[in-house]
């Protein structure tokens, strides 16, 4: 079902073929939870699971606000133009269009930690498969949360729409 999502990804991810290549860096401590949220409440309920992640990336230089609002816009754009009805919306927030949040659209559908994590492991597939990744990153190694990185993602927010949210600071 999220096969369709996943390819968007995927050619998403072909455009974002920015000039400089990302290098590993040092990961970065864990950060202190944000003081307030302006979404909580409004896109999805205070979040009930927050993970910091540090990647190993580097932001690619050139990695805009428009680079991210580009590369949601082809991923919603092939959830709006599916055969089928896709179960969530995906979109950007944040001054620098910086916040990804995915938001379930059917009730049960994103009812779990365990289904977000796993819409999350076919983005990371998806994403391994795309010429951009496997010349940036060490394909096997890396994951969505690291393409996300690359493209100045500073944080994911996967909710349910109703009760449970689950959020990553990137780092």
């Amino acid at each position: 079902m999220f096969r369709k999502i996943a390819a968007c990804v995927v050619a998403a991810v072909a455009f974002a073929a920015l000039p400089a290549l990302a290098q590993p860096a040092k990961p970065a401590p864990a950060a202190a939870p944000a003081a307030e949220d302006k979404y909580v409440g409004y896109y999805y309920p205070k979040p009930t699971t927050v993970e910091n992640y540090a990647s190993p990336m580097q932001t690619i230089q050139g990695a805009e606000r428009a680079q991210r609002v580009q590369f949601v816009t082809v991923v919603s754009q092939g959830t709006i133009q599916s055969a089928y009805r896709v179960p969530y919306s995906v979109f950007v927030k944040g001054d620098k269009a910086e916040k990804l949040i995915v938001v379930g659209l059917q009730p049960g559908e994103l009812a779990s930690i365990y289904r977000i994590r796993a819409i999350l492991a076919n983005m990371t597939t998806m994403s391994r498969l795309s010429p951009f990744f496997q010349e940036r990153t060490v394909a096997e190694d890396a994951n969505f949360y690291d393409l996300l990185k690359m493209l100045g993602f500073t944080q994911l927010t996967v909710t349910d729409g109703e009760k449970l949210s689950y959020q990553v600071n990137i780092k």
